[in-house]
C-alpha cells in the first residue's frame, strides 16, 4: 500500500513540474524558433532559417455585402505577418500572415454580412481560443512570391498552437 502511494506521489510530480503528459503542447525539435503573441494568445513554431524573422502588423478589411453600405469598411482586425530575415524591398519574399478575428467577426464572416478580399472563398481557419480566431488569408500565396513553397510546406505542419487553453478549432 505505501509503495503505491509513494508511485502516484511520484507520478503526480512529475506530470506538474515536467509536463510530462501534455498533448497540448507544440512539437517541437531543437531547430524551431517560436514566435509567442501573448496578446491575442498563440505561438507560431518556425525553422532555424527564420531565426531573426520580424512581425509586421498591419490591419485586415471588411467589406458591406449589401447595396446600402457599398464597398464600406465594416470590420477590421489585426493582421500578423511573420516575415522571413532575407525579405527585402528588392527581393521580398512570402510572409507568413496571421488574420485575428474576433468570435462575432467570424460568425458574421460565415454567415457572409461582409467579405474580405475577391477571392471567392474566406480565410482559412489554423486553429481558435475562447476568445480569437486565427486564419490564413485566401490567395495570400497568388503572386507565389521566392519562398511560397517554404511557408506551405511551414503551414502542413500545423505550427500555430493556442496557448493556455485547449484548441478550440472545430
Amino acid at each position: 500500500m505505501k509503495r503505491a502511494s509513494l508511485f502516484v506521489l511520484i507520478l503526480v510530480l512529475c506530470v506538474t513540474l515536467f509536463g510530462c503528459i501534455n498533448e497540448e503542447r507544440p512539437q517541437q525539435s531543437s531547430d524551431s524558433i517560436v514566435y509567442r503573441n501573448t496578446e491575442y494568445g498563440f505561438s507560431f513554431s518556425l525553422p532555424e532559417s527564420w531565426q531573426d524573422y520580424t512581425i509586421i502588423t498591419e490591419e485586415w478589411e471588411g467589406f458591406a455585402l449589401d447595396g446600402l453600405q457599398g464597398d464600406e469598411i465594416v470590420e477590421t482586425g489585426p493582421l500578423i505577418l511573420l516575415r522571413h530575415p532575407q525579405w527585402t524591398s528588392e527581393e521580398p519574399r512570402q510572409d507568413i500572415p496571421i488574420m485575428v478575428f474576433t468570435l462575432n467577426q467570424w460568425n458574421s464572416l460565415q454567415q457572409e454580412k461582409f467579405h474580405i478580399g475577391a477571392a471567392p472563398i474566406g480565410p482559412k481557419e489554423l486553429d481558435r481560443n475562447e476568445q480569437y480566431i486565427f486564419a490564413l488569408p485566401a490567395r495570400y500565396n497568388y503572386a507565389f512570391p521566392t519562398g511560397y513553397e517554404e511557408v506551405e510546406s511551414i503551414l502542413e505542419g500545423n505550427p500555430l498552437r493556442v496557448n493556455g487553453t485547449k484548441s478550440l478549432k472545430q
